[in-house]
């Protein structure tokens, strides 16, 4: 814009007001977030066509537009990552991992809430899963308000560690459910291709069986049958057994048991952080994984659908505080279902 008679540039109010308020930085986050590279920046806020360049210090360059990104998916982070978990009716729990690179693994939480609604708690960078960056990333959550006596169900991947960590912040008996999805996998891949079909129909069979004791005995059967031709493999079937049919054990309705039966939740949440992530060609650092990752993860919340078996979830609160009465004497629980 121009003055009249001198020839000289005016500021435009407009644009004045965006570079105040930093709206180019939050157009900056949601453009890169759908995968608008910062080469495209300038071009993604004007006409296509426009005849007008961008007037110098307009921060619309590739490198301002990168600043502003890390600026403000920082902030975000720090934000998200300190906000109070107390408030959130919590009765369920996935954990996973996602493996950014060879040395670098960041480890996620989601949570249902007694509604139905998903919510990303929480983020943390390491080396691999062990038990010292599980047992970092619950108590973050616990510091922020998640209290360790309410009795929750936990779904894993089937980690040892995240088991251990799990055990150790919220008690012995808390109920971990592995993941049927890799379990299943992680036999058929051991196995000749001749025998995945009766395999998996032999696991499918059990898991959908309403009684814990026949849905064992009937994987036990799987693993005897397996002896010979693989007995590595009939190990593996019977590893964390327990754990496997915590679900049926809780005696949930069966849509129920499937929608919490596996990681589906969080493995979706991790393919909406690989799609977003998918212009970064090189790492360089856990903070620069940490703050892609979380900008990715509330950007994944957005898409959100309540759990399929929502109305099946008073089920789970009623098995949960059963389970909890079982095994302690603690009436946090009760007082969590009469409030509710």
């Amino acid at each position: 814009m121009f003055a009249p008679g001198d020839g000289q540039e005016l500021a435009l109010p407009s644009w004045e007001a965006a570079l105040s308020d930093d709206l180019l930085g939050q157009w900056a986050l949601n453009l890169m977030l759908i995968n608008v590279s910062t080469r495209k920046f300038g071009r993604a806020v004007r006409l296509p066509g426009g005849d007008v360049p961008a007037p110098k210090g307009a921060g619309v360059t590739k490198s301002a537009v990168s600043r502003r990104f890390v600026a403000l998916s920082a902030e975000r982070m720090k934000e998200w990552m300190a906000a109070d978990l107390s408030k959130l009716d919590l009765l369920v729990i996935q954990i996973d991992g996602l493996h950014i690179k060879e040395d670098l693994v960041l480890l996620a939480a989601v949570g249902v809430d007694g509604n139905g609604d998903k919510h990303p708690l929480g983020v943390i960078e390491g080396a691999t899963e062990n038990a010292a960056v599980c047992q970092a990333l619950l108590d973050n959550m616990v510091g922020r308000g998640l209290d360790p006596a309410v009795c929750r169900l936990f779904i894993i991947d089937g980690s040892r560690a995240l088991s251990k960590a799990i055990r150790n912040t919220f008690g012995r008996q808390t109920p971990i459910q592995r993941c049927q999805v890799h379990k299943a996998r992680n036999i058929t891949e051991r196995l000749p291709k001749p025998l995945h079909a009766s395999v998996r129909k032999a696991l499918r069979q059990a898991w959908e069986l309403d009684d814990a004791d026949k849905a064992e005995k009937l994987i036990r059967n799987l693993a005897r049958r397996l002896e010979r031709d693989a007995p590595g493999v009939a190990g593996s079937i019977l590893e964390g057994i327990d754990e496997i049919l915590t679900v049926v054990r809780l005696d949930l309705p069966l849509e129920l048991r499937r929608s919490l039966a596996c990681t589906n939740i969080i493995e979706n949440m991790n393919g909406t952080v690989r799609q977003v992530c998918r212009n970064v060609k090189r790492w360089q650092d856990a903070s620069m994984a940490l703050r892609w990752t979380s900008a990715a993860m509330l950007e994944a919340a957005k898409g959100f659908r309540r759990l399929k078996a929502y109305k099946q979830l008073p089920i789970l609160r009623a098995a949960l505080l059963a389970h909890q009465r079982k095994h302690t004497a603690n009436p946090t629980l009760d007082q969590q279902a009469a409030a509710a």
